[in-house]
Order: structure tokens, then sequence, then C-alpha cells
């Protein structure tokens, strides 16, 4: 849908900017898609069917007559005759043409050998023929290379950048090179009677990939070339002398770039052929293997060339979509996208909102004009989908719906669909997202598989075939770090590892327990390794852990998944395992001991008190007679602005992407957090709390006598830390150090090791920093005024 209604837009801004046609003679893009108003649609090509440049390229018109009221009862109903006969999104797919490819590629290769299906011919000599067309194909193949390099590419050197010549030629030295190679393995071969030739084709599977980069730029290079073409006279002239030495002109240079596609895709038809005249041959099980490895290696270059332009799409969405902060491509591979209800099952309001459907998650957006509001990100693992057959019984539009349900029973989701074809369509995309991200034999014969974006080319471990594509290209082992197809992952061989990252086959116990502080949902990605997504309270038992690291390996308890994690994701839970008692509503806390906190306030008197601070600077007031109880009131470019807090269904938030449990929470979220994610205008964090100046010399840190360093610790939001709450923190790290022994001892005695016993402080300092900073953030006691301290972490 969403490409559709861009093309669709792209047609509407032609019709303006190039025919002059006003906007009151155009049509609304959902006029066409969902024939909502055939009748515009008609009258607008009738006009460009009148136009000067129309007439001028011999386009019959059709006169744009006044419309009848039957036509238009006619074209008011084609939208109910749509949706009654449910019209589907194939008729926006491109009209399928003439493809002229295979003949360039047959005039250009052509050689002249005998017909292998010749009367009288015996098998050896039909298979002797499809040898000798192999042989012959590929020379006269590397030629045609070597004529582009001789007669384009060194003369075009001296006109073009070196950027446009690798847009044009992408990496076709390359292809030279290996060519070379391969002509020559398919000569000496053919010198022992072409016994060895699958043995060829096998050896050079895995040097023929960079295919791959070549046809998945094909477009990009000849768009370029076209445009060169028309834009710099210099380089057409010197393109139409080259073209002259080439075959006398006969084929221009497009012809000749479309040729190395056409050619790597008929290797496995040439060996099919091969091998049907080939049965009493000893080599013929070889042949089939050559046979699989190239219509594997035809599969790989098309999903390649698939996935860069799925890509392409997902760039478009990227672009679209307001207060997005993560990239898309981290979600998998788009499914469908379109406009649906969403009902909030804590709220009951219907909303009309526009879906993207990824393999991982959904992304539910706000539709403004020609971009979309991002208001929600619905994580795919964390949910279950489950038919709503009651709503099916009402006949009206919007009312065929499903649930998308939370596992641990937070907030859920019911959608709706315009029409029962509507509903089945995304019902079916979203069981297909769903058994790809948890496939029902994720765990067969002992491994752990997850969905899985592979650096270099991997071979699958079950059925030795490539894992197709640039991302997500497959399944990997956690454990034992094999890759797999998803259809393979029941016949994998099984997993021989025990890994560290199952105590109980290990006999270890189990390692400590930490909770999640922030949603992760893969962005950033470790590098090299698989992700564990979780959402804020989840727990998570860790694995590997140094202090010093970025990424952490776990494994989270409710689902058992296991892979890695920023460090700075998750805290220690309390001693006892047990997840964090969920905290207070917003109403109940007292905030009064807070920086930011102003208590009851106007927002006159706000204005006058915030007018004299420096940009950013901020405060919390109340507004006890409004319906809203909270108001954030920032300054921000010479003005004060006022953001209502949101308190609804145990959740506080400015903006529906983005909830939290707490006042507190929200607060500390845009401490860190440009306000821009929720209001376009607004690009600032929550810097300086209004009542700052007035506790700076209460927070100063100061040096104790023995060159040991103390510091004011201060609770998150600035709370100050009483001598009973300093007596609870001493008590905490007693308890909670043997948890984090396991974690951080190594790196605690390799750091205390380096250092006279006379002068070792309290937690150490560098490595020891991080650990106390992790401590600390379990109870909400991070460090502040430490001198160094970012360069220690």
């Amino acid at each position: 849908m969403f490409l559709c209604l861009k093309n669709i837009r792209t047609f509407l801004k032609v019709c303006h900017d190039k025919f002059g046609l006003r906007n009151s003679e155009l049509f609304d893009p959902f006029d066409l898609f969902d024939v909502r108003d055939f009748g515009k649609v008609i009258s607008a090509v009738s006009r460009l069917s009148l136009h000067n440049l129309a007439q001028n390229k011999g386009i019959r018109p059709f006169p744009s007559e006044e419309t009848t009221e039957n036509d238009e009862d006619v074209y008011r109903s084609l939208e109910e005759l749509a949706d009654e006969h449910g019209v589907g999104e194939d008729i926006y797919d491109c009209v399928p043409c003439e493809d002229d490819g295979d003949d360039i590629y047959e005039d250009i290769i052509r050689v002249e050998v005998q017909q292998p299906m010749k009367v009288g011919m015996t098998e050896d000599d039909k298979r002797n023929c499809c040898l000798l067309e192999i042989q012959e194909t590929e020379a006269k193949y590397y030629r045609t290379l070597e004529d582009i390099e001789k007669n384009y590419m060194a003369p075009l050197r001296l006109v073009l950048s070196p950027t446009d010549m690798a847009a044009i030629f992408i990496n076709l030295e390359e292809l030279i090179k290996v060519h070379h190679s391969f002509l020559r393995a398919i000569d000496v071969s053919m010198m022992a009677g072409g016994g060895s030739l699958a043995k060829v084709f096998l050896d050079f599977k895995e040097r023929l990939l960079i295919y791959g980069e070549y046809c998945s730029h094909m477009e990009h290079a000849q768009n370029t070339l076209n445009q060169l073409l028309a834009s710099k006279e210099d380089f057409r002239q010197k393109v139409e002398e080259c073209t002259l030495k080439v075959q006398d002109g006969k084929f221009k240079l497009q012809d000749l770039l479309v040729v190395p596609m056409q050619r790597v895709l008929k290797y496995h038809l040439l060996l099919k052929e091969l091998l049907s005249h080939s049965t009493d041959r000893p080599e013929r099980q070889q042949l089939k293997e050559a046979l699989e490895a190239m219509q594997d290696l035809a599969m790989y270059i098309n999903e390649v060339k698939r996935d860069k332009e799925t890509l392409k799409k997902i760039s478009e969405f990227q672009s679209s979509i307001e207060n997005l902060q993560v990239k898309l491509e981290e979600f998998g591979r788009p499914k469908i996208d379109g406009e649906l209800k969403v009902r909030s099952i804590v709220n009951h309001t219907k909303q009309d909102r526009y879906l993207f459907l990824f393999d991982k998650v959904v992304i539910v957006c706000k539709r403004r004009g020609y971009s979309y509001e991002l208001k929600e990100i619905i994580e795919l693992l964390f949910h279950k989908m489950t038919d709503d057959p009651m709503n099916n019984k009402d006949v009206k539009k919007w009312s065929y719906g499903f649930y998308l349900i939370h596992l641990q029973g937070k907030q859920g989701f019911q959608f709706f669909c315009k029409t029962e074809d509507m509903k089945r369509k995304w019902m079916e995309q979203f069981e297909m997202a769903m058994s790809n991200i948890k496939p029902d034999k994720a765990n067969a014969n002992h491994h752990s598989f997850q969905m899985y974006t592979f650096d270099k080319t991997t071979n699958c471990k079950a059925c030795r075939m490539f894992l197709r594509g640039t991302f997500y290209q497959g399944y990997l082992c956690t454990k034992c770090g094999v890759g797999a197809h998803k259809e393979c992952l029941e016949v994998t061989p099984p997993c021989k590892i025990s890994s560290p990252a199952d105590p109980e086959a290990s006999g270890a116990g189990p390692g400590p327990k930490m909770v999640a502080v922030q949603n992760y949902l893969g962005n950033p990605a470790p590098p090299g390794k698989p992700v564990l997504t979780f959402q804020t309270g989840d727990v998570i038992e860790l694995l590997r852990g140094d202090p010093e690291s970025q990424w952490w390996e776990g494994r989270l308890v409710q689902t058992r998944k296991s892979g890695y994690f920023p460090s700075s994701s998750v805290k220690p839970c309390p001693v006892d395992g047990r997840p964090p008692i969920s905290r207070p509503l917003s109403r109940e806390m007292d905030y009064t001991a807070y920086p930011w906190f102003a208590g009851n306030m106007e927002r006159q008197q706000t204005d006058n008190l915030l007018k004299s601070h420096p940009s950013g600077t901020y405060l919390i007031r109340e507004r006890p007679a409004e319906a809203e109880r909270f108001a954030i009131s920032i300054k921000f470019n010479d003005e004060v602005k006022h953001i209502k807090v949101v308190e609804k269904d145990s959740w506080v938030h400015i903006t529906e992407a983005k909830k939290f449990e707490s006042l507190l929470e929200l607060v500390e979220y845009y401490q860190c957090h440009s306000l821009k994610e929720s209001f376009k205008q607004l690009d600032t964090t929550l810097k300086y709390p209004y009542k700052a100046r007035e506790r700076t010399a209460s927070r100063a840190s100061s040096r104790s006598p023995g060159g040991l360093v103390s510091f004011d610790v201060c609770r998150r939001g600035g709370r100050p830390v009483t001598a009973r709450s300093r007596t609870g923190l001493a008590d905490f790290l007693g308890r909670v150090a043997p948890a984090m022994k396991s974690v951080s001892s190594s790196a605690t005695q390799r750091g205390n090791a380096r250092q006279p016993s006379s002068l070792q402080q309290p937690v150490g300092v560098g490595r020891g920093f991080r650990v106390l900073h992790v401590i600390c953030a379990a109870i909400s006691l991070p460090l502040v005024a430490c001198p160094g301290y970012a360069a220690c972490t």
C-alpha cells in the first residue's frame, strides 16, 4: 500500500509540476487506490489527454464531458464493488513487458555447434556437443568482458570520476579476473576429455559469489549511465566512439552491461543439458552436485538482488516515519503495510492507524498527510495472535478483528480490518512473521536457533546450500554457532557443544539475575553476536559479563532465549532473585526533594520564573485543577514551553509512543533523550533543574585524607542520600557482592594486583567504578560529581 500510494503521489506531482494541472483538477491518492471517487480520476486523465504534450505524442484524447448523475452513481459504487469482490493489490503490479535481455545475450554469445538432438547422434556425441557449447560460450563471454574493459572502461576513465566509473561498471574488473581463471580451468578439463568439468564448477562456486554484488547494483548502474548520457555531452560522444569499436557498433553499452547477469544465470541450464546426456558416465554424481551448486548460486544471486530492493523499500519507510529513532532493517523484512483501526485492550478506543509489519515488530503510526507519526512499536516476540470471530458477524466495514495479546499480561491490542479478505491477509502475514521470529523447531536436536544476520557468506549445516541474501539470511545456534535455513532446523545435526549458556547441562549453578531497566529491541546490535531482546522489567540470567565490556551475554528467564545485550540496559535484581516491585503511581509519590519539582504553580508564574534561566532549564509543576495533574515547563530558544504529562492505565507519558511507569522514570529518560522524539520543534533534553544553582554547593565533591576519594552520592533525580541510606548501601553491597563476584572477580583481581595495598581504594579506581556504578544502579544510586568517571567507564 505504501509504495502504491507513493507512486500515485508521484504521478499527481508530475501532473501539477509538468502539465500545469491545478490541485482542484486532480484527485486524492485514495480516490484511485480505494476506487473511492473514480470520476475525479477519469476527469484528470481526460485533461491530460487534451494537453499539448500529449497531442504532440499522437495520443488520442477523450473528451471531458459533464458527468451525468447516473455516471456518478456508477463511480460511487466502485469502492463497494471493490470491497465486495476483494480486489487484491496485484492490480497495482507492474505491467509485464517483453524482455529482450535474453535476445541480446543470444546475439552476443551465439556460437556455431552441432545440435545435440540431431538424428543419428549417439549419447557420447550429444554429450560432446554440450561440453563444446560450455567451452565456446565461455570463451565468447570472456572476450566480451575484455571488450568492455578495453574499449569502454579504459577510455571512459578520462571523462568520468572514480565514483561514476564504480557506479556504472560495479565490480567488472573482479569478474574479468575470475573468468580468466575459470576459462583456463575449463580448457584444461576439455583437453582431458571433459570428465572433470563438474569439479571446475564446484571449485569456482565460492568465487562466483561476486555476481551477487554485480547483479544487485545493475539497475543503479543503468540509471547512472542513462543520466550521464543525457546530461554530459562529452561523455555521450565518447560512448558513441567506444561503441563503434565493439562488434561494429551493433550493441550499446547498456546491452553489454546486462550480459554478465544473463551469463551467470545460464550455467545451471548448461549443466542440466549436459547431465541429461551423461546417463552412464562415471562423473554423473559429480555433475549432479555441480548442477545443484549452480542452482544454489543462481538462487543466492536472485536473493541478494531482492534484498537490495527490500532495503531500498525499508529506507523509504524510514524516511517517511517521524520520531523514529531505530533502524527499521534491524527488524527483519517487511511483510505488509496498510491502514487498520487499532484499539488498546485497556482503553477501548478505536483509532485510525497505519501499520508497518516486519518479521520482529509491528510499527503503529498515525498518518499525517504524506508522512507518518510513530505511535507504538510492538515487539512480536512477546505477543501471540488470536482471532476475534465474534466481530465477523457484523457486516459493517472495519468490523473484522483479531487480537495481539502480551504473553505476560501487559497491554494488548485489537486490530480491525475493512473486509474479511483484508483480515485474512493480515493474519496470514502476522503468523508468518511470528513463525520467523519464533520457529517451531528452534530447539530441535538440542540447538538454540535465532533469526540472524550473517556478516559472511555461510552454508546451511544441514543441506550445505548457501544462506541466501544480505540480512537475516537464516538462523544461528547461539550454543554451537552453526547456521541453518528455517526449513532445515529439524534436520540439522545435533548440537555438539554443551555451552556455558546452558548451566543445567554443564552442571554449573544459575548466574546472577538482572532486571531490564529499559527496552532493548536489538539496536544497536552486538557485533557478530546473536541479539537478546527484552522489555523493561524482564528478568535476565547473566551468563557472561565483564564489568568493562559494553556487551553482556544472558538468557531471558521468561522465554529461555539467550543472546547478547548492552550492559547498560540492566541492573542487578534484589538478592532474592525476584523482579523489583512495581513503583507506586505518580500521584502517590512525594517529589518535593527533587531539584526539578516546583509544586503547585500557575503557567504565568512559571513563565516569569524560567525567563531569566538559560535554555534547557526545566521544572515539573502540579496542576491540581486540571485533568492532567503534572506538566513539564522548559525554556527553549527564549521561549517557555509547556507539556502535559498524561497519567493513564498505570502509565505516564507525554506521547503514546513512549510510556513510563512513573514521573521520575519519565524525567530521567528525557534528561538523556531529546524531546524532539515527541515534539519535532523541541530539540533539547531536560538539561538544568531550575533549583540546581541553589544546590551546587551541597553537591560539590571533596577529597579525604590518606589518598582516598570520597563522593557525595545522590539518588537518581537529585534526592540526597541520608546517613541511614548510606548504611543501607553498605549493607546492600555486602549482600550483592557474592553475586557480582562471578562476573567481575578476574577483572578486580587484575586491577588490585597492580596497586600497593596502602593505596587500594574502597572499590578500586577504573574498572572498580564500573562495578560500583552497576551495583548502585540497582537501588537507584548513581554516582554524581565523580571526576574522570566517564573516562573510567
